[in-house]
């Protein structure tokens, strides 16, 4: 009965090729390891190997020279005792407010305006000085901001010329406004960005739904609702995505222009973090910080991206 089987399938011409096709399977798979294989060596040893330094580093109490003492769980219980270290990351969730609820709106709005406009200089100007700010680095856009908020400077100057002058102050030293000054810094930053990629994603969208809109009646406001927003669905989870790890993230603007001060007011994760492992030495709370930011962008960013898969 064997022999019977194996003379079968030696006269079954397809056999052959499926081990060929096997093979070249096979010979693709390997290929693709190959090419991949240098990118994710430089990945495992740059980004893998030290996040999972980090994880250990954040179980011991070190200086970053001397021998490490373990700590137990006592750096991760400072986060959540510490006032410093807590209110870090709760001016981290008031800036996604200013970094992405105000851009993601705001660009939705200039896109939908922009796109109204007729090709041409007007049009073009409009979204060049819209991007600007993203071209800009953020250390160069923290240092323009800081003269601008400063007593003399173009903010103040401006309420002194409408005649609110009772209401100027050093923005960037107020305990009450220097939080949301920084975060005015990053609308100005995110808004560009979003808008641009809105106005691409409205550009896919295809003119038959408007012509169908408006042939049943839809005004401005229904158009945008019923067509644009779920047109823009992939676009808005990409700028939502964006706009909340650079808020989460954050530390080039609020290092440059406040330094967490004054006080502890605009004090966030990124700047906590540099403070705690280059200027007081504590390795082992950075590390912890470091960790607790980033599961938290995970946590948070997680959902976000399951919004934008396809339904």
């Amino acid at each position: 009965m064997t022999d019977v089987l194996l003379r079968q399938r030696s006269e079954d011409p397809v056999a052959p090729r499926d081990v060929v096709r096997r093979s070249a399977r096979r010979t693709r798979n390997w290929a693709a390891l190959v090419w991949v294989a240098p990118a994710f060596g430089m990945y495992a040893l740059f980004v893998l190997y030290p996040m999972l330094q980090s994880i250990q580093y954040s179980f011991y109490d070190w200086d970053g020279i001397g021998p490490a003492k373990p700590a137990g769980l006592d750096n991760w219980k400072a986060i959540f005792t510490q006032p410093e270290l807590l209110h870090s990351v709760e001016h981290a969730f008031i800036l996604i407010v200013f970094y992405s609820v105000l851009p993601v709106g705001l660009g939705l709005v200039a896109a939908a305006l922009i796109r109204e406009l007729r090709p041409g200089a007007f049009s073009t100007t409009a979204r060049v000085m819209l991007f600007i700010p993203q071209v800009l680095p953020l250390v160069a856009a923290g240092i323009a901001w800081t003269w601008m908020y400063s007593s003399d400077g173009l903010v103040n100057q401006v309420l002194r010329a409408v005649g609110l002058e009772r209401h100027t102050r050093a923005w960037l030293g107020d305990f009450t406004f220097a939080l949301p000054a920084v975060g005015v810094i990053g609308v100005w930053v995110m808004l560009g960005f979003c808008t641009v990629l809105l106005l691409a994603g409205i550009g896919k969208i295809e003119p038959e739904l408007y012509e169908a809109a408006r042939l049943d009646g839809a005004g401005r406001v229904h158009e945008f609702l019923a067509v644009t927003l779920p047109g823009l669905r992939r676009e808005l989870v990409v700028c939502t995505t964006f706009t909340v790890i650079a808020a989460l993230a954050s530390f080039d603007v609020i290092q440059i222009s406040t330094q967490g001060g004054p006080g502890y007011q605009t004090m966030v994760p990124g700047v906590e973090i540099y403070r705690l492992t280059f200027l007081q030495q504590h390795v082992g709370q950075a590390s912890a910080l470091a960790v607790f930011l980033a599961a938290l962008v995970l946590v948070i960013i997680w959902p976000i991206q399951r919004l934008g898969r396809e339904r």
